[in-house]
């Protein structure tokens, strides 16, 4: 197994100097950063696995850079601050931080706090991403039934007569039926369905 990429992203890099050195001492490869705003720039370029942002408290800059970040490539983020404010932690994790942890890390706990990030973010994705198919499915049963309703007004079909006109029309074009339904929906006239 290929040892993970992570980008390291603190104002003032030598913070995590100690840090730096236990994830390279355990055969992570680390690159570092100085600038939260060319996040996404360093995130496209290096394609870590994760990004560790080290911060007092979450600035602006910072949760700006990795909104902009989470927007094109996202991330598992884990975050070490100072700041334990509940305003702070929420505005992070609106921010794509998957993992906020106050007061700084013990070196050798770092790896249980990038497997907990990491899960957590695989979870969010297959949540994020089901959720997305979920209403692509609506959306199309939505277009099938308005499509369904058109064919039973305009031709005099029953529902099942409609639906089977849709789906022998949609197998004979090499389509989904979903396809055939944003025909019917969007076509001036259905003479294409003859």
């Amino acid at each position: 197994m290929a040892a993970l990429k992570i980008l390291l992203v603190e104002h003032e890099i030598g913070r995590l100097a100690p840090l730096k050195a236990a994830l390279d001492s355990q055969g992570y490869r680390v690159e570092a950063s100085e600038h939260a705003r060319l996040l996404h720039d360093h995130v496209m370029q290096f394609e870590p696995d994760v990004v560790i942002v080290g911060v007092d408290s979450p600035d602006r800059d910072t949760l700006e850079g990795l909104c902009v970040m989470n927007q094109d490539c996202p991330r598992p983020v884990v975050m070490f601050s100072g700041d334990g404010d509940p305003q702070a932690i929420r505005a992070a994790i609106q921010a794509g931080v998957v993992s906020y942890v106050v007061d700084g890390v013990d070196p050798a706990r770092i790896r249980p706090v990038l497997d907990v990030a990491i899960a957590q973010f695989q979870a969010y994705r297959a949540l994020h991403e089901n959720l997305a198919h979920v209403r692509r499915e609506l959306q199309e049963s939505k277009l099938i039934s308005q499509a369904k309703s058109r064919l039973m007004r305009e031709l005099g079909l029953s529902e099942p007569e409609a639906y089977h006109r849709m789906r022998r029309h949609a197998m004979k074009q090499q389509q989904r039926i979903a396809q055939v339904a944003e025909r019917i929906a969007t076509a001036g006239r259905l003479d294409f369905l003859a």
